[in-house]
């Protein structure tokens, strides 16, 4: 077999830094992938949490301002109190 000349050195050595490249490139599509499955499971706790705030606010509103909107029904009662 023949010695290795300096082309097929270098040649290689590009290949074991392309090999390192796309191992390190794999991990990080990996961990954007993690972020990505986290950040929806992120998103829904959100939508769930503004609307679960925005009912509480609905309700403290209808409760402290009785009388400026009676006719907004709140399921089967007007908010004028006479059916709460």
């Amino acid at each position: 077999m023949a010695t290795p000349t300096n082309a097929t050195q270098a040649k290689d050595r590009l290949y074991a830094q392309l090999s390192q490249s796309l191992g390190r490139m794999t991990r990080a599509i990996g961990h954007t992938a993690d972020l990505c499955e986290q950040l929806q499971v992120d998103l829904q706790a959100m939508r769930t949490f503004a609307a679960l705030d925005a009912a509480k606010f609905m309700t403290v509103a209808a409760e402290l301002n009785p009388a400026e909107n009676p006719s907004v029904m709140v399921g089967e009662g007007s908010l004028n109190g006479s059916d709460l």
